[in-house]
């Protein structure tokens, strides 16, 4: 459970130090919603291989539930936010060709893989360089 009480499931557990607040992190994620027909895919940065997304934790930059999931993940995770609707799309998201639309304040489901965290692994990288020689 995090901190605003909503529960995820980590499917891998990441290594390395947690991103600090307005760092940047390279990211692929999907979202979900239960249509009452079942759960249907509305957003996927996997959709474009090789295309992830640089999101800035802990900003705004993405919805309050993604933010406050993606602080406590670590590099190479991965996890399923529950995410509740007070966390998410305050104004809801149109729909698309072949995707659903999402009520205004509607729970969701996030997958989201934490691929790199530039600057810490970079200096975690450098610092293990040369150890062999």
């Amino acid at each position: 459970v995090l901190r605003s009480s909503f529960r995820y499931r980590d499917i891998k557990v990441g290594e390395g130090e947690y991103p600090p607040k307005a760092f940047d992190v390279v990211v692929h994620y999907s979202l979900k919603i239960d249509t009452g027909n079942g759960i249907k895919e509305f957003f996927s940065s996997f959709d474009a291989p090789g295309r992830p997304l640089d999101v800035r934790v802990g900003t705004g930059m993405v919805i309050p539930g993604l933010d406050e999931g993606l602080s406590t993940m670590k590099k190479g995770g991965i996890r399923r936010l529950y995410i509740p609707g007070k966390l998410s799309f305050p104004n809801g998201v149109k729909s698309k060709v072949g995707k659903p639309a999402v009520p205004p304040r509607s729970d969701i489901i996030a997958d989201v893989q934490l691929i790199y965290i530039p600057g810490i692994d970079d200096d975690l990288e450098v610092a293990g360089a040369g150890e062999d020689e």
